[in-house]
C-alpha cells in the first residue's frame, strides 16, 4: 500500500510508520520537519495550520495513497482540512480520536461505541467535534475510518497513566527512589491500555476493509486492570517494590475539573472490530510493559 501519515515523527505516529515500512509499504509522513523522520519514509513538509502550503505539499508528491492516516487532529477545522484536500488523494481516512469522548458521567461497563453522552469541552470535546465533522461530511470517494484508543503506551512515550504520575519523565527515578506514587483513588480505577504497536496493527488491518468504511472503533488492549497494577508492573520490571499513596477523588476532582475524564472506569467493548474481520490488540499489559521500560532504559 501507498500509506501517509499526518504527523510522522510522533510517538504513534511514528511506531505507525516503523510498523508500516516493515510490512513492506510505501510510507510518506507531513510534518513541519523540526524532528528526525522514521527511517524508510519520505517525508513531506508543510505545517497543517497553513492550508494552502498543506495542499501543495500534498500536490507535489503526486501520490495516489491507499491510505492516510490523521495522528495529529485536533479538533473540527482539521477534519475540515482533510475533507478539503484528501479526497482526490486518498482512498480511505482513519481518524485517531480518543475514548475521552465518552462523558464520563454516563459511561457503560464495558463502554461500546454508542454513549449516552459525549464531553462537548476540553481534549475530548474537541476530538468528538472532529468525529462529527467527518461523519457528517462528503468525502465523495474517500472511505473514513474513526479509531477510539485508550490509554497508549510503548516505546516513544514516558510511562504513566493516572494523574498525577501521567506520562511522568520521572517514574523510573521516583520508584528507584523509593518515593509513594500519589494515585488519585489510590489506582482503583479500571483501564484497558493498548501498545502503540498493537495500535498500529489495527489501523493497517482496517485498511481497505469495506467492513471498517464509516464507522467507529474502540481500541484497547486485552487485559483490563486497576490502574495501580499498571505502575506494580513497572515496579516489578525495576525490581523495586511500589509504594501508594492515595490523593482522594473528589478532593482531586475538584482542584482539577480538567482532569475528570481520568478519574472514572476505562474499559471498552471490542466486539465491533473484531466483527468487521479486524483482530483487537493482543499483546498482555506486562510484556508490553517490559518493553517499554526497557527501552526508556536503553535495552531495547
Amino acid at each position: 500500500m501507498n500509506i501517509l501519515i499526518i504527523g510522522g515523527s510522533g510517538f504513534l505516529s511514528g511506531t505507525l510508520a516503523h510498523r508500516a515500512v516493515t510490512a513492506g509499504h510505501r510510507v510518506w509522513t507531513v510534518t513541519r520537519g523540526r524532528r528526525p523522520q522514521p527511517n524508510g519514509v519520505s517525508a513531506l513538509v508543510a505545517d497543517r495550520r497553513d492550508s494552502a502550503a498543506f495542499a501543495a505539499a500534498l500536490a507535489e508528491a503526486g501520490t495516489r495513497w491507499d491510505l492516510v492516516v490523521d495522528c495529529i487532529a485536533y479538533h473540527a477545522d482539521d477534519i475540515r482540512q482533510d475533507v478539503a484536500v484528501l479526497p482526490k488523494w486518498a482512498g480511505q481516512l482513519v481518524y485517531i480520536s480518543t475514548d475521552f469522548v465518552y462523558d464520563p458521567q454516563h459511561r457503560r461497563f464495558p463502554q461500546n461505541e454508542e454513549a449516552k453522552g459525549y464531553l462537548a469541552e476540553g481534549y475530548g470535546g474537541l476530538k468528538r467535534q472532529g468525529e462529527l465533522a467527518l461523519a457528517q461530511a462528503d468525502t465523495g470517494g474517500m472511505a473514513w475510518t474513526i479509531v477510539r484508543p485508550c490509554h497508549i503506551y510503548g516505546p516513544g512515550s514516558q510511562l504513566g497513566c493516572l494523574p498525577m504520575h501521567g506520562r511522568d519523565p520521572e517514574l523510573i527515578a521516583r520508584l528507584r527512589r523509593g518515593e509513594a506514587l500519589r494515585l488519585v483513588g489510590g489506582g482503583h480505577f479500571l483501564q484497558q491500555p493498548v501498545l502503540a504497536g498493537d495500535l498500529a496493527r489495527v489501523i493497517l488491518e482496517a485498511a481497505g476493509n469495506p467492513k471498517t468504511f464509516g464507522r467507529t472503533f474502540n481500541v484497547a488492549g486485552p487485559d483490563i486492570v486497576e490502574s495501580w497494577e499498571y505502575y506494580r508492573i513497572i515496579a516489578a520490571t525495576l525490581g523495586v517494590p511500589l509504594k501508594i499513596e492515595e490523593v482522594p477523588v473528589e478532593e482531586y476532582r475538584a482542584a482539577h475539573p480538567e482532569s475528570a475524564p481520568f478519574l472514572c472506569h476505562r474499559f471498552y467493548d471490542l466486539g465491533k472490530l473484531a466483527a468487521a474481520g479486524v483482530t483487537p490488540p493482543q499483546t498482555p499489559l506486562a510484556d508490553g510493559l517490559r518493553v517499554h521500560v526497557a527501552s526508556l532504559l536503553g535495552k531495547a
